[in-house]
């Protein structure tokens, strides 16, 4: 382009020449793309390293305390006395009423699905499925991803629900579903130390505005250390292992304990259902339980291995799809955490 030519070119032209900017490619708007991204993503990653290469998170120090599985109840209780912050006192009696609901809904899902597998086959197998395996999996509620999707999806009284919800984690509910008399207790003590971090987190805020303004961007800040961490106890392999029993256990699961929680939460508490969705993950806690029933009850200890391996296969799958469908109930709401 010549001296005239510039100089004949309106000056409006001159300024619009383009640019050769490099593109810029926001991990934001990925993550907000993908169903609880800013949990799954990290959960993933976490996996991943668990199943080829554990090694790597045990080296020691700061980065076992920190990415390993064993960072994961201390990044959960950070992340509760967050959330409680954001409680006002007044509001207690929703939470009790929200997270009595799904607590109910799990055991009732429990009791259905032994009614129905049992009145047809006692304690026979169902497709390579026993009994013991379909009760753990379906009463049994992962807190940890269902306080993640809350923190996104719903609000701090959904969230503040997890430790009235996680009194179904470990054998009460199914030995108390199988009916183990005598065999049903659980420590009041445990029950105190997973509802303390949400209360002092309740005082603090009700105390101090300004400690409720610090501490509430902690609840979506954890969030792809609870993830990671969260990945970093599960291991891929335990899916080959189970066979198709276990990934037909995690669909079992999800049609009994998501199907009745979602009903509960409906008709019952007169919500959208998407908190129900969320607690239909089972925990990683569940694994024990056969071991722990068919020591109380020698009926059980044919089943124990198989069933360990199948719920060890129905924590894997149901943590890949949960955040999906509680994403789809919530109705596409943005991901809190990445607004």
């Amino acid at each position: 382009m010549t001296q005239e030519d510039i100089q004949d070119k309106p000056q409006n032209e001159l300024q619009e020449e383009p640019k050769n900017e490099p593109s810029k490619v926001s991990i934001k708007e990925i993550l907000k793309k993908i169903p609880a991204g800013l949990m799954i993503i990290p959960l993933f990653l976490g996996t991943l390293i668990h199943t080829f290469c554990p090694q790597v998170l045990e080296i020691g120090s700061y980065t076992t305390a920190t990415f390993s599985n064993a960072g994961a109840a201390t990044a959960l209780g950070i992340q509760l006395v967050c959330l409680g912050s954001r409680l006002q006192f007044k509001e207690i009696g929703t939470v009790a009423k929200r997270g009595g609901i799904l607590l109910f809904s799990k055991f009732a899902a429990g009791l259905i699905a032994v009614l129905i597998v049992g009145r047809l086959l006692g304690t026979a197998e169902l497709l390579g499925m026993s009994l013991l395996a379909i009760v753990c999996a379906v009463s049994n509620t992962n807190g940890s991803i269902y306080l993640s999707l809350m923190s996104l999806y719903g609000d701090e009284k959904d969230a503040a629900a997890v430790p009235i919800i996680t009194i179904n984690n470990g054998p009460f509910f199914p030995i108390l579903i199988l009916g183990a008399a005598g065999l049903a207790s659980f420590s009041w003590i445990a029950v105190l130390a997973a509802l303390l971090p949400i209360i002092i987190g309740m005082f603090i805020g009700n105390i101090s505005a300004d400690a409720r303004k610090f501490l509430d961007p902690g609840v979506a800040l954890l969030l792809p250390f609870i993830g990671f961490t969260l990945g970093a106890g599960i291991d891929l392999k335990d899916i080959w292992n189970a066979g198709a029993a276990g990934i037909l256990l995690s669909f079992v699961a999800l049609t009994f304990g998501l199907g009745v929680s979602y009903l509960c939460d409906r008709l019952i508490g007169r919500r959208p259902g998407y908190a129900a969705v969320a607690a239909s993950a089972t925990g990683a806690n569940a694994v024990a339980v056969p071991a722990v029933i068919g020591a109380v009850d020698a009926a059980w200890q044919p089943y124990v291995a198989s069933a360990t391996v199948q719920i060890a296969a129905a924590v894997v799958v149901t943590a890949l799809l949960i955040p999906i469908l509680t994403k789809r109930a919530s109705g596409q709401q943005p991901d809190k955490g990445m607004a």
